[in-house]
């Protein structure tokens, strides 16, 4: 990481209490590069003031790609990740979900112990299951949200609100109305959040890119 900070010339390092905790995969011990930061106002803010639950559902069969989460690839093509169709054939019963906006999966796993949370970016629409919590951002920067919540400060929120389901081991209990009580620490001016946001995006270009050209070279 500090290999690829040094070759793009990201500016001397300043730790920014967001994201001062340990960070998952490749964003573990992450040190921002960027001087301006350290002084930003932060704010706490509950989900549901700053994004609206997706109910709409797919009853025109407006698509027929069915979605699922991968804590380390976002919400992709189900048919591809397991390899099979998981969900049922006609999801006209299931949450469509278009470009932009998140899911939350309750489903928890070694890598996600309180489950994932993940933005569409990679297809226009798709069908979720309606045990997902979908939602849409009202306020705010959307590049600055994927980025929260791939570290763990949204994980004490949840586990103040869940618990064990009893009949689906391994899902947590959450009602979509505790969820968006869930608080979440931003920047207080939407172009800090864009900045951060940003920063983040193209970090992940670069390690993307560098890893393309490390496999190239192997």
């Amino acid at each position: 990481m500090d290999s690829i900070m040094h070759i793009y010339h990201f500016p001397q390092p300043t730790l920014f209490p967001i994201f001062s905790g340990r960070l998952p995969k490749r964003r573990e011990d992450l040190e921002v590069r960027s001087a301006h930061l350290h002084a930003l106002t932060w704010e706490q803010r509950r989900l549901g003031e700053v994004a609206h639950r997706v109910t709409r559902k797919n009853e025109e069969g407006m698509s027929d790609l069915p979605l699922t989460i991968s804590a380390q690839h976002g919400l992709v093509d189900q048919r591809d990740f397991f390899n099979s169709q998981v969900a049922s054939r006609d999801m006209r019963g299931y949450y469509l979900l278009e470009r932009g906006e998140f899911a939350y999966n309750k489903s928890t796993s070694s890598d996600s112990p309180w489950g994932a949370i993940k933005r569409l970016t990679e297809y226009e629409k798709g069908c979720l299951s309606t045990l997902y919590i979908c939602f849409g951002l009202d306020e705010g920067d959307p590049d600055f949200l994927v980025t929260y919540y791939e570290t763990s400060r949204w994980h004490r929120g949840i586990r103040m609100i869940a618990a064990e389901g009893a009949r689906n081991h391994g899902l947590l209990n959450i009602a979509p109305g505790d969820f968006f009580e869930t608080e979440l620490t931003l920047p207080g001016k939407i172009e800090e959040q864009t900045a951060i946001g940003a920063l983040f995006a193209k970090l992940d270009s670069l390690i993307a890119l560098h890893q393309r050209e490390r496999l190239s070279t192997r």
